[in-house]
């Protein structure tokens, strides 16, 4: 006779971490990571985000994967130091969300930015020749400024993506759309606040999240234990979250370059971020 067996992993929680901001490897990391929980039947995910977010599209596409996945296992979000902005956005996949009393989230909104050194080029006597097939095909070109016109095109965009980002929110915690706008003007709050307003269940510790998932998926969570499929790998992971340290110490420069690059990279895109 073959006993039935169950894998090990139908008596574990599967742990992912979001750190840090949202960009392009991040994206892909934690997708191959959802994917894996998916695989391997996992009966709950623990998803801890520690994050002032990042790009709009990489959050829309880990918060789909979150809200499929959702439909399979039971999925409790925690947030750490902070959670802002795109980290809310991906929150919203979780079924229920924990956060700490003194968790910085919030910050719903839409922000871009562009760089303009016409006055630089100019002092060094640059200039470039410009030939485009219409008048906003160079938008947001960093050698001049934006006209009117081009102001109204990005504001349009802008006000898109975060009506994308309200409705989003008030699905998710069953809240009106108005009630949503009335704090997702960019403002930042504390995981107490976030309780008050209904985007977070309850306040509590990672450990708190993780007992709360296991008692979800019908588990003892005093045997559950994690099992961490994502882990933070260098590149943006720690950028933002080493600005809210304390002090700089000798990664700091490193930190602040790949900030840097990160600014670069994602200048002229719509992002979901918290500019502290």
């Amino acid at each position: 006779m073959i006993w039935p067996f169950k894998p090990r992993y139908r008596k574990q929680i599967a742990r992912i971490d979001i750190t840090g901001a949202i960009a392009g490897e991040t994206r892909k990391r934690v997708l191959e990571a959802l994917k894996t929980v998916e695989e391997r039947k996992f009966p709950a995910l623990l998803l801890r985000i520690d994050s002032p977010g990042g790009t709009v599209g990489d959050s829309q596409e880990i918060y789909s994967a979150l809200k499929r996945l959702r439909e399979k296992i039971k999925i409790v979000a925690s947030f750490g130091n902070i959670s802002a902005s795109g980290g809310v956005y991906i929150g919203m996949g979780a079924e229920h969300i924990v956060a700490n009393p003194g968790t910085i989230t919030g910050s719903i909104g839409v922000i871009i930015r562009g760089n303009n050194i016409e006055r630089l080029l100019e002092k060094v006597g640059v200039s470039f020749q410009v030939i485009k097939s219409g008048p906003y095909k160079d938008i947001l070109a960093f050698d001049r400024e934006l006209t009117a016109p081009e102001q109204q095109i990005l504001q349009d965009l802008i006000d898109t993506s975060y009506q994308q980002f309200v409705e989003t929110v008030a699905e998710a915690r069953k809240l009106p759309v108005e009630n949503v706008k009335s704090f997702a003007d960019g403002r930042i709050f504390t995981g107490q606040q976030a309780l008050e307003l209904g985007i977070v269940d309850r306040l509590g510790t990672e450990e708190d999240a993780r007992r709360w998932t296991a008692e979800l998926a019908g588990l003892d969570p005093e045997k559950t234990e994690c099992c961490t499929l994502e882990k933070p790998k260098p590149f943006l992971n720690r950028v933002l979250g080493s600005r809210l340290g304390s002090s700089l110490d000798t990664s700091g420069l490193a930190a602040y370059k790949n900030l840097l690059e990160f600014e670069l990279s994602t200048s002229g895109l719509p992002l979901w971020l918290y500019r502290p």
